[in-house]
């Protein structure tokens, strides 16, 4: 059997037959047009993907952030003002800064009419000698020094806290003895009623008090506390005229009220623990 071959020259005219068919059907694409959108993919040629550029001031804003994240830190902190005269002259014993806050554990009481009358009757006393007390903003007696907190640990600090005084039992107090307080930077002056009953159960609460101020690297209370409500106060050091002058008569006006010592006769069944503009509550059993 006879088999033709075709000729070159007939060769190179079917590839160039089959090269202008192929041409033509690229050229007859029915792809869609490019798009104009930035971001927007304009499609495929020759294996290669074209993007448009986007344009700076077409790019997209950023999510918002979720409302679980703004509300993180929303509490509003205790962010006093440096200015002593806005204080009644007091003066800070430590500087004030954002995101420090001052912290204590105390005892509330719940001052009724006769024991204002009681306050009363002493800063007469204490005017009547040329001196000028401020009557204390809450009654209470303290468990604590104050010391600064950062945001953060205030929850693990109150945690602590309430561990640790879970198993403190309620306690009666009597508070009789009249005294005179300074702080140690002798920048105000207290006068108050010492407690003489229910020393030794405070104590016990005080160590407990103590091991969270540990466990913090946070001061501790004094060695050798004395317990006492704070009734009024003075800038500065007055302490030795208030004794000299008046602690006699204010001791005198106390035992003779009356109902005499036993009007500062309080029912202890919380402690309460204050960070800058929050208060906690721990229930004693």
């Amino acid at each position: 059997m006879l088999v033709s071959y075709s000729s070159s020259s007939e060769e190179d005219e079917e590839n160039e037959d089959r090269d202008k068919r192929k041409h033509k059907r690229f050229k007859n694409d029915d792809s869609p047009p490019a798009c104009k959108k930035p971001g927007c993919v304009t499609g495929t040629r020759d294996g290669h993907t074209q993007m448009a550029e986007l344009h700076p001031t077409q790019a997209k804003s950023r999510l918002p952030l979720p409302g679980s994240v703004l509300e993180m830190f929303s509490e509003t902190e205790d962010l006093s003002t440096e200015d002593s005269s806005q204080h009644g002259g007091r003066v800070r014993s430590f500087q004030h800064e954002r995101g420090n806050w001052a912290t204590h554990v105390y005892l509330p009481y719940s001052a009724d009419d006769g024991f204002l009358d009681l306050v009363g009757e002493m800063m007469q006393v204490v005017s009547a000698r040329g001196l000028s007390l401020t009557w204390a903003e809450e009654f209470h007696v303290s468990l604590s020094q104050t010391v600064i907190l950062r945001h953060h640990w205030i929850q693990p600090f109150v945690l602590s806290l309430r561990t640790g005084l879970a198993s403190s039992p309620r306690m009666v107090c009597l508070a009789e003895k009249m005294k005179v307080y300074i702080n140690e930077e002798k920048t105000r002056t207290f006068l108050g009623v010492e407690i003489t009953t229910g020393h030794a159960q405070l104590l016990e609460v005080m160590r407990a008090v103590d091991r969270t101020m540990e466990e913090f690297s946070l001061s501790t209370f004094y060695k050798n506390p004395s317990f006492h409500i704070s009734l009024a106060w003075s800038v500065g050091d007055c302490a030795d005229r208030l004794r000299s002058e008046c602690l006699q008569e204010l001791q005198a006006t106390l035992d003779s009220h009356e109902d005499g010592s036993f009007l500062l006769r309080f029912d202890c069944d919380e402690l309460r623990c204050k960070s800058g503009n929050k208060v906690f509550t721990f229930p004693l059993r």
